[in-house]
């Protein structure tokens, strides 16, 4: 049966099972049935969005990168609080000028004088009055923003930025300030200081280190900038400058570890007057300066396959996904009956993606005696756009790289950019060339040896009734089927560079003699992993506790940590207008903190795992000890399309705008908030956040079935079905690749309520063959087997780290505080987690909309509910949801070691004392069957 009769014949039976309503219960009037299937045909055609409204608006037209424009990103740095400051900094300029005897004009003076003057501020830094030194540390600061009193453009103002970027880091500015910061720190850090600003801490508190702090930052940004165009002039000196901050200062640190050393002393208390929006801009700029962004991944990639035997990789994500377009699966009949007659409670079944017209299944020329102008409109539209078999309509949900399942939405935008999305009442259907209908799916699949292993094992058990332990080729005895079954596995299969590094790994432990080691070559990834490893673990919690904090969804309590000391000004707004300006910039804050803090940790993330997967492995186990998982999704559950048209920005006070030409009177009727002035709808940061949320969730739980098991106790699902409102592509993708790990432990009755998102899966998530991704008859789903996997996920990283870094490591082992308690609260944790999935999955009935068992299902409902229970309060959620005292561990630092096994055991008096008894009766009188183990 076809999808039209498929849908034909359901409108029939539906319509049959009401004989009251029409009066016969035999065979409805063919005019009444096709009556019905005009007007929903009508609808199909007219309907713009999904009858869900899951879609509103149009595509966003955003375009993930590394960073935003360089005139965002500046200005980004500044909060509109300090544009007192900016006068601050002309003043000490101009007072230096004086002292020189020189006019205050920087464009007055030629190259050989301003470099005078910079070698001369550069020694002023070194002296020990701190007024006088922080006089030359703001004239730098006024050279490195483009001495903007002295343009008229913003054009002048970069280009003067631009320039003097150059022969502020020839000089070594950059070094110097590295130096003032040292000596910040150390005065911050200070007992005495810590114990007068423990409370109250406000934006003069940190006024020196905020200059300090955005001299690197604008000398980092740019060169970024230039190099990333490749701009002739700096070539030599960003290479110099990665170089720099890829080595280790002179204290022995690299700049990054030393920056995360600041956001850890700030959330521990030490240092609250830190700024942290400047430190994680500034972290964010100098790992991605010297790590290298998507284009530096993607070519490291391909030079480590090659270099182990392996092809290179000929999809890229980001590349294949700039080809989609954000969809909702189209309306079907159903859909659009169940709108149109409400009170007829038809009940939703298995809905068909696609609804073809095929004229010769219904004769219009019976339908005489439903004339009209609704059925000529009908019939003609029907013979417009349905000829061809459906060609016209094929077309809206085939396309190269694109989703079958598009619907036409966004018609009403009157754009023009694809018009074959969009049928019309009076387009022809020749008008569609046929080449252009392709049903090709966006991926090309994949397939893993261990699934081609599991798939030779099943058939030799079931056709020649035995297995080939370690044998991978054989088809002796096999049908033919199974051999073509087994050739196009093969053609599919995917070696990935972690598998070829887990197996060199796995010889090395087995044969550590004879196995050759290759020499450990120091990439930037590799110096990073090496300098933050005996830390790693405090790092991971505090970049989490500062995300909890800027999240939208966190409650604002008093133990918290305050993010916002760089924000709030010593004397508060009293009018209604400072009032609005100091909201606006409190909500701009934290989003800029939530996008900077999200960008390192994917940042780090990605490089540790093209450098060494084990790398990788070490980071996301913290960083989800640390319930990096609820954290995330406690931040997708608001209304994530309002945060994404959020626009907390009001450009007039944006730099370099607030301080160039002559500015507005901002009170009253002409405060102009950035929603209203910017012509886009949507705010780049938050989808820029979003998605690297989105991406650091799916690193984390990809191929752990423990942490799979995750998303289904926190009730994930219904959070990330909610976020495919936004229609942007990209995260739509990620938030489907999460959907579908889940797909399998969610229940029947989920799946049937929720067909939609499987066909959204489908056609936009690359296929895995042979993976039973829509049902629970997966042999890995077996919840028995989830603490034994990460067990052994963690002894492989730890025996890993302890061979190649074997004084970190230990470093890293002796760094906790309480180590035993947070050992045991993670394991308890672990393994709350996975009696929770065993009792969810086995309570006797079928489950709910959201994956667990519903009042009928008994003791097994019950009992699984109280372990779910249990488990949310191992994890610190209440009803589900992270809590914001989640990460209030400190002493996480145990698991950095090699684990509980390896700690020394004090055995007692007593034991020592019948150690011959225990050898004899649980040593020698034990019988132990090898051949089972």
């Amino acid at each position: 049966m076809n999808n039209h009769e498929f849908d034909m014949v359901w409108i029939h039976y539906k319509l049959m099972r009401r004989p009251k309503k029409y009066g016969s219960g035999v065979i409805m009037n063919m005019g009444i049935l096709a009556k019905l299937y005009r007007q929903a045909r009508i609808a199909i055609m007219e309907d713009t969005h999904d009858v869900d409204a899951n879609c509103d608006g149009p595509d966003l037209d955003f375009v993930y990168a590394d960073v935003d424009s360089y005139q965002n990103e500046i200005a980004e740095l500044y909060s509109y609080t300090e544009f007192c400051e900016f006068q601050m900094n002309v003043k000490a300029f101009e007072d230096q000028m004086e002292l020189y005897d020189l006019p205050p004009n920087w464009q007055k003076q030629d190259a050989a004088s301003q470099r005078s003057i910079v070698m001369k501020l550069v020694d002023q830094l070194e002296v020990s009055d701190r007024a006088f030194r922080m006089q030359a540390a703001r004239c730098i600061l006024y050279l490195a923003q483009g001495c903007w009193a002295e343009v008229q453009s913003d054009e002048e103002q970069h280009q003067n930025t631009r320039d003097n970027v150059i022969v502020l880091y020839q000089l070594g500015v950059f070094s110097s300030f590295i130096d003032l910061l040292n000596m910040e720190i150390e005065t911050a850090c200070s007992p005495d200081i810590v114990a007068v600003k423990i409370t109250n801490v406000t934006l003069v508190d940190s006024t020196d280190i905020r200059v300090i702090l955005s001299v690197l930052y604008i000398i980092t940004e740019t060169i970024r900038d230039e190099r990333e165009k490749g701009s002739e002039d700096y070539r030599q000196l960003a290479e110099s400058f990665v170089q720099e901050i890829n080595s280790p200062l002179p204290d022995g640190e690299l700049l990054t570890v030393k920056l995360l050393g600041m956001i850890t002393r700030f959330c521990s208390g030490a240092a609250p007057q830190f700024p942290m929006k400047k430190v994680v801009l500034l972290l964010w700029k100098v790992s991605l300066l010297g790590l290298g962004g998507m284009d530096v991944l993607k070519h490291l990639k391909n030079e480590y396959r090659v270099k182990v035997g392996l092809d290179p990789i000929t999809e890229d994500t980001l590349e294949v996904t700039k080809c989609m377009r954000a969809s909702s699966p189209p309306a079907t009949a159903t859909d659009i009956l169940e709108n149109q007659y409400p009170k007829r409670n038809f009940k939703r079944s298995l809905m068909k993606q696609r609804f073809l017209d095929e004229p010769e299944q219904i004769d219009m020329d019976q339908m005489g005696n439903e004339s009209g102008p609704n059925a000529n409109n009908g019939n003609n539209t029907s013979t417009g756009s349905g000829t061809g078999n459906g060609e016209d309509e094929l077309s809206q949900y085939y396309r190269p790289f694109d989703d079958p399942s598009a619907s036409t939405s966004g018609n009403n935008t009157g754009t023009t950019a694809n018009p074959n999305n969009q049928p019309s009442l009076t387009q022809a259907a020749a008008a569609v060339p046929a080449v252009q209908i392709t049903a090709r799916l966006p991926w090309t699949p994949k397939v893993r040896q261990k699934d081609i292993d599991q798939f030779l094992d099943i058939s030799r058990n079931k056709f020649i009734g035995y297995s080939l332990i370690g044998d991978h080729e054989s088809l002796a005895g096999l049908p033919q089927p199974i051999h073509e079954g087994f050739k196009t596995l093969q053609r599919h299969m995917y070696v990935s560079l972690a598998d070829m590094q887990i197996k060199k790994e796995e010889d090395i432990a087995r044969n550590p003699i004879s196995t050759h080691e290759d020499e450990i070559k120091l990439t930037p990834a590799e110096i990073l992993y090496q300098a933050i490893l005996p830390n790693l673990p405090q790092y991971m919690i505090a970049l989490l506790k500062v995300l909890l904090a800027a999240s939208p969804t966190s409650k604002s309590k008093t133990e918290s940590i305050n993010i916002m000391a760089d924000v709030l000004p010593k004397k508060m707004p009293l009018t209604a207008t400072q009032s609005t300006k100091l909201t606006v910039d409190m909500g701009r804050h934290k989003e800029i903190i939530v996008k900077a803090v999200s960008a390192i940790i994917l940042l780090y993330l990605k490089h540790f795992k093209i450098n060494h997967v084990y790398q990788f492995e070490f980071m996301s186990q913290h960083l989800v000890f640390a319930n990096c998982i609820p954290l995330v999704l406690k931040f997708f559950n608001q209304t994530i399309t309002e945060y994404v048209n959020t626009k907390n920005s009001i450009p007039l006070l944006d730099f370099p705008s607030c301080v160039i030409g002559e500015q507005p009177d901002l009170s009253g009727d002409s405060f102009v908030y950035g929603g209203e002035m910017s012509d886009k709808p949507y705010s780049w940061r938050n989808v820029f956040s979003c998605i690297n949320l989105l991406r650091i969730l799916n690193k984390l739980i990809k191929w752990k079935h423990s942490r799979v098991m995750m998303l289904v106790v926190f009730k994930s699902a219904p959070i990330l079905k909610k976020t495919l409102k936004v229609r942007h592509a990209m995260m739509q993708l990620y938030v489907l690749k999460l959907l579908k790990m889940q797909t399998k432990y969610l229940g029947r009755q989920w799946r049937k309520s929720n067909m939609k998102t499987l066909s959204a899966i489908y056609s936009k998530v690359r296929h895995r063959l042979n993976d039973d991704w829509a049902f629970g008859n997966d042999l890995e789903s077996r919840p028995w087997d989830f603490q034994a996997e990460e067990c052994t996920l963690r002894a492989c990283v730890d025996r890993f780290n302890l061979r190649r870094y074997p004084e970190a490591t230990q470093k890293c082992g002796a760094g906790g505080g309480s180590n035993g308690t947070a050992a045991q609260n993670a394991e308890n944790a672990q393994q709350s987690n996975m009696h929770a999935g065993n009792g969810s999955g086995n309570s006797g009935g079928d489950r709910d909309t959201n994956g667990y068992g519903n009042g009928s299902s008994g003791s097994g409902g019950t009992a699984g509910s109280g372990q779910q229970h249990q488990q949310l309060h191992d994890y610190g959620v209440e009803g589900g949801f992270p809590s914001d005292e989640i990460l209030t561990h400190s002493d996480f630092a145990f698991f950095g070691h090699s684990g509980w096994w390896d700690r020394k055991v004090e055995l007692t008096d007593y034991f020592k004392a019948n150690y011959a008894v225990w050898l004899e009766e649980e040593v020698y009188n034990s019988q132990t069957d090898w051949d089972a183990l």
